[in-house]
């Protein structure tokens, strides 16, 4: 599985949730670089949300994408991702980041 670096500072915003959203794109069906630009394409999004995607990880293998988001609700990280790209996950979860 490859990781994005960017975001490695990353504090959250009080009020703010977490969502890990996952998509399954098929086994062999998803690239590094591809999944690379279409989370530059959700960067470009994102404000108009209210969304921070914070940071994503890939399996090419398995086509598995997962990405880490802070926003104000489940709906507004998947409006950002339909926006910017078309590829909306197939679930998505709110979650508590652990230390």
């Amino acid at each position: 599985m490859q990781v994005s670096e960017d975001n490695a500072d990353w504090k959250p915003a009080p009020g703010k949730k977490l969502f890990l959203d996952v998509h399954h794109l098929g086994a062999g069906k998803v690239t590094a670089e591809a999944v690379a630009d279409a989370h530059k394409k959700d960067l470009a999004v994102q404000g108009k949300y209210k969304v921070k995607y914070i940071n994503y990880w890939v399996d090419p293998a398995s086509g598995t994408v997962m990405c880490l988001s802070e926003a104000p609700s489940a709906d507004a990280a998947v409006k950002t991702h339909k926006e910017a790209h078309g590829l909306v996950p197939d679930s998505i979860a709110e979650v508590k980041e652990g230390r």
